[in-house]
């Protein structure tokens, strides 16, 4: 049986991926834990996830549920799961993480912190979407220069990071197959007079609203035709069941950082 602990089990990310925990077999939710000052700290975790789960309360730290745990699961925000990715590599437990907002300055930081441990970090854990970006890749590659890309996202109005790490990372996926930097050729906001697109130029564009639990369009525009590839979730539980996946799967690998791909066996 594995043991998992959830870091933001209060949370709408956390307090799901919790409740999915304790109806999956060969899984067990042995903790769950939100930061310090907290309201939740002490409180039921049950009364959060509507689950079976009795006698357990939040805790108000990693470092309580660290011992009792074979992997932590972390959907909170990247400067956070970067310090409780500390913590656990230090007690040599293997991480999921799901938080979005990585800069490539947080990423290198990570890539630091997993010598000892693994560690599967995407900003995406849905299935469809990391066979997305894959897709995206080998489109871009076949079309090369002739098709300009734009991607859009939308997401709820509670999202605090814009672009989504979703759309940076198909943004990446399409700079690296078509040998572009994205530090130079990503566009981000347009207003204006801006003069002709550039055919380098990879659109990244944030749309905000609702309950919108996230969309992602890849626009492949040519002349006299275009090519688009929507992904849209219905719900957070496939990046629940996707976390819990990369969870069975992280504890079997050795030390070091790798992504939802990995856990497919598409990269």
């Amino acid at each position: 049986m594995l043991r998992a602990a959830v870091a933001g089990i209060a949370g709408r990310m956390g307090s799901r991926i919790g409740q999915i925990i304790t109806e999956t077999d060969g899984i067990e939710l042995v903790g769950g834990f939100e930061r310090p000052d907290h309201p939740a700290v002490g409180r039921e975790v049950a009364e959060l996830i509507g689950g079976a789960v009795t006698g357990m309360r939040v805790a108000g730290s990693i470092g309580e549920v660290l011992g009792k745990a074979d992997v932590v699961i972390d959907f909170t925000a990247a400067t956070v799961s970067l310090n409780h990715l500390r913590e656990a590599a230090a007690q040599r437990k293997p991480m999921v993480i799901g938080s979005t907002g990585f800069t490539p300055e947080l990423l290198s930081q990570a890539r630091k912190l997993v010598t000892e441990i693994p560690c599967v970090l995407a900003p995406n854990m849905s299935m469809g979407v990391n066979v997305l970006f894959k897709v995206v890749a080998d489109v871009a590659r076949i079309l090369g220069d002739d098709f300009d890309v734009e991607i859009v996202e939308a997401h709820h109005r509670f999202k605090k990071d814009a672009p989504s790490g979703t759309a940076v990372r198909l943004a990446e996926a399409v700079a690296e197959a078509l040998g572009r930097n994205l530090q130079q050729v990503g566009v981000y906001a347009r207003h204006g007079i801006i003069g002709e697109r550039t055919t380098q130029e990879i659109g990244v564009q944030t749309l905000r609203g609702g309950d919108i639990v996230g969309d992602h369009t890849v626009l492949f525009a040519g002349l006299g035709e275009r090519i688009e590839i929507v992904h849209r979730a219905h719900s957070r539980d496939n990046f629940a069941r996707g976390a819990l996946r990369a969870a069975f799967w992280v504890v079997q690998q050795s030390p070091g950082l790798y992504d939802m791909q990995h856990v497919l066996g598409i990269k």
